[in-house]
């Protein structure tokens, strides 16, 4: 029995994702690094090969990230016309702040929610189905 045909316990994929916790125990560290995702589980020993987050995180992250920074400069410009170097002081690090730990959450929750959900690449049947 392969590990994604495992039974799995109820673990929250968004609770385990956003903790960085494996996806099928809850406990073990996912990340090795700051985004570098781990071999296996150091708790169930869950192999993280099928991990294939994608560029879904940084999508989520550009465009959250982007609406709060842009709304907020954009407000700032009409309320108080500060200079250029000024905005670029604030949204900046502001960018890198917000940017940075919502990606990690986010990368830790599609990784859950692929256990989750079984998710895989599209594969053709060899009668042509998918």
């Amino acid at each position: 029995m392969s590990d994604a045909e495992r039974p799995t316990p109820s673990v929250d994929p968004i609770k385990a994702g956003v903790l960085g916790r494996c996806p099928r125990c809850g406990k073990g560290r996912l990340y090795t690094g700051f985004l570098s995702t781990a071999p296996r589980c150091s708790s169930c020993g869950l192999d993280y090969t099928f991990i294939d987050s994608g560029d879904g995180p940084a999508v989520f992250v550009i465009l959250i990230i982007g609406f709060i920074v842009c709304g907020l400069a954009l407000w700032t410009e009409v309320s108080f016309n500060p200079p250029l170097w000024l905005h670029l002081v604030l949204w900046v690090p502001l960018t890198f702040i917000l940017c940075l730990p919502l990606l990690r959450a986010l990368k830790g929750v599609m990784i859950a929610l692929q256990f989750r959900n079984r998710a895989a690449e599209g594969r053709l049947d060899g009668d042509g189905s998918v």
